[in-house]
């Protein structure tokens, strides 16, 4: 069967992906990227106009993607806490392990605070943010889940999510096989699960 070919925009796209995921926003070049494709600059700038551009195309895809998975599986999953909370858990984190790059792009412009986008990621996030955060505080009220500060829960599971994919090059040091293999994400995932199954049940 042969090779499904790519357009030369998605090249580019997934190019950029990994070189501003390797060296950053400020360190990675047109140039830089349009080697990585096998083409010159100028046939770059043909599908986008600037840096600026193609980086905003690069995150702003990075982050629909990931958001698109989240509504797909909150929607299949019905108003059940336990589920939604596996649900939420399970996609996020084998999205992550499947966009390794995705992963570093975002971490990077956190650090950065936005300035590469010209936005506030934070703003950007704020919605999911909330709607988890109610979601959390519904199940409290109702008995479901513990009573905790579902912000920082919040906050505690994302920084776990992303750091477990940001350094898998140090967790490579300090555990026994490849992090990011199936059978090592299915163990954080696990792992993670029921660490906050533990914390949030009633009673435990």
């Amino acid at each position: 069967m042969p090779t499904e070919q790519i357009s030369t925009r998605e090249s580019i796209l997934l190019a950029a992906q990994r070189c501003f995921a390797d060296h950053g926003y400020a360190a990675t070049s047109l140039n830089d990227i349009a080697a990585e494709v096998g083409i010159r600059r100028p046939s770059l700038l043909h599908h986008f106009v600037s840096k600026e551009a193609l980086y905003g195309e690069v995150f702003e895809r990075s982050l629909s993607d990931w958001l698109v998975r989240l509504e797909d599986a909150v929607s299949d999953v019905g108003d059940d806490g336990w589920a939604l909370l596996d649900a939420v858990l399970n996609v996020s984190a084998n999205f992550f392990a499947d966009n390794p790059d995705v992963v570093r792009v975002l971490r990077r412009e956190a650090i950065d605070g936005g300035v590469n986008l010209g936005i506030d990621m934070g703003g950007v996030l704020r919605p999911l943010f909330n709607r988890a955060s109610h979601f959390l505080q519904r199940e409290m009220t109702a008995g479901t889940f513990r009573t905790m500060h579902p912000e920082y829960l919040l906050l505690s599971a994302y920084g776990a999510l992303l750091s477990y994919f940001s350094d898998a090059p140090l967790i490579a040091g300090l555990v026994d096989g490849d992090p990011l293999s199936p059978e090592r994400v299915k163990a954080h995932i696990d792992s993670l699960r029921d660490l906050y199954q533990a914390a949030l049940r009633p009673g435990s």
